[in-house]
């Protein structure tokens, strides 16, 4: 069985306090996937100078391939981040995102995410991709919503339930179902007096015919909706170092615990996944990401790391 992994989307350069760090939360996934051990090819858009270098460097580094004419003749994608005095980081984007059609070959999945999958004209490209993907591949989504640069909220909500409707696996964390539920309601009638709550949206993202629906929630873990069975896992205990990447990590950890148990080909099939499986894959995940904040930066592990006592 192939068990090529073909991930489309955005790589950029976070640039803080003038330093630059290899970034996109697609290139992060591939990263987190390669490390784990499985072939992944990265579908992306790279400029031909030194930001677009450094991506190809840190790539390479962690054995992510890159799919032909990745690098163009223009500039690489950068978010330059204005720290204030607690911390928290506020983006200005500079972004070019345009992609040829993927040519992903036979692989066993596809996952697409965040910008990539949104933002026009590539977001149309991606979507497309994923959704002519053929009936044996796993097709996955991580919404990773930017409101700033994706477009107008009723055309993200619209998008991104569109394509999670197309995908078995799709993985959200809490801030992104507030977000869409909050756009979804202002969209509907100016704002309802009963908001949806982020539970409601994963709910409704799983009655859509989504096999495996699943919310993160920081450091308190998960909730994944599997077959019409709620399935909630705590955090792990950890000294935190950031949580950068930490979604990106869960979502490398998901597919490749879903691909390691065979558990990807019961969810092409529509075969049920008993709550063991289940448990086990978030459990994989969960792990991932704990480790991923346990260090600075996106820094996910390999799969030695992984299976290392801790």
């Amino acid at each position: 069985m192939n068990t090529g992994i073909a991930v489309i989307g955005e790589s950029l350069v976070d640039v803080v306090d003038g330093r630059p760090h290899v970034g996109g939360s697609p290139l992060n996934v591939a990263v987190g996937l390669a490390r784990l051990g499985l072939p992944t090819t990265l579908h992306t858009r790279i400029g031909d100078d030194d930001h677009g270098r450094l991506i190809v460097e840190r790539l390479r580094a962690s054995g992510v391939r890159t799919a032909p004419g990745t690098v163009d003749g223009g500039r690489t994608s950068t978010a330059v981040a204005t720290l204030d005095e607690h911390g928290q980081a506020d983006y200005e984007f500079d972004l070019d995102w345009s992609i040829a059609a993927p040519e992903t070959g036979p692989v066993r999945v596809v996952h697409t995410g965040s910008i990539g999958a949104i933002r026009e004209p590539g977001g149309t490209v991606a979507r497309a991709a994923v959704r002519a993907a053929g009936p044996t591949v796993l097709r996955s989504f991580d919404p990773n919503i930017r409101p700033a640069v994706m477009g107008s909220p009723a055309e993200v909500v619209a998008r991104v339930r569109a394509l999670a409707a197309d995908c078995h696996v799709v993985k959200l964390s809490d801030d992104d179902a507030a977000w869409l539920g909050a756009a979804a309601d202002a969209a509907a009638d100016g704002g309802a007096e009963t908001a949806r709550s982020a539970d409601d949206v994963l709910r409704e993202i799983a009655a859509a015919g989504v096999p495996f629906a699943v919310m993160t929630r920081g450091a308190d873990g998960c909730t994944a909706l599997v077959g019409g069975v709620r399935h909630d896992v705590p955090g792990r205990r950890v000294e935190v170092a950031d949580t950068i990447g930490a979604g990106d990590a869960f979502m490398a950890g998901l597919l490749y615990a879903l691909i390691a148990g065979e558990h990807d080909r019961r969810l092409v099939d529509g075969t049920p996944l008993s709550s063991a499986q289940v448990r086990q894959v978030l459990e994989t995940a969960v792990a991932v990401a704990s480790i991923t904040v346990s260090r600075p930066g996106a820094d996910p592990p390999t799969s030695a790391e992984l299976a290392a006592p801790r």
